[in-house]
């Protein structure tokens, strides 16, 4: 799975994010809820789901809905400061 390192460039745009599309955040999203690469992100799923919704995948804020539902309101406040974040930088 491609990993983008935002902090290993100068401008947003040369670390190509600004092409991820809603199915790949939705992808990662899923991957981050299931524990595909090791245990359940939930804050990072959130956010994920987020993003993708954002950018108009179909099916993003019921999986973000779903998510929240096993999330505290702490873990949900910082899903929606990193998806600020990443919107920031991109």
């Amino acid at each position: 799975m491609a990993h983008i390192d935002n902090t290993s460039f100068d401008r947003p745009t040369d670390s190509g994010a600004g092409f991820v599309d809603g199915a790949i955040l939705m992808q990662l999203g899923i991957r981050a809820a299931l524990g595909r690469d090791g245990r359940a992100d939930l804050v990072a799923a959130h956010m994920y789901f987020n993003l993708a919704d954002r950018k108009g995948a179909e099916g993003a804020a019921a999986h973000r809905k779903d998510v929240a539902a096993d999330m505290s309101k702490a873990e949900i406040a910082a899903a929606l400061r990193a998806a600020r974040q990443w919107l920031t930088l991109h």
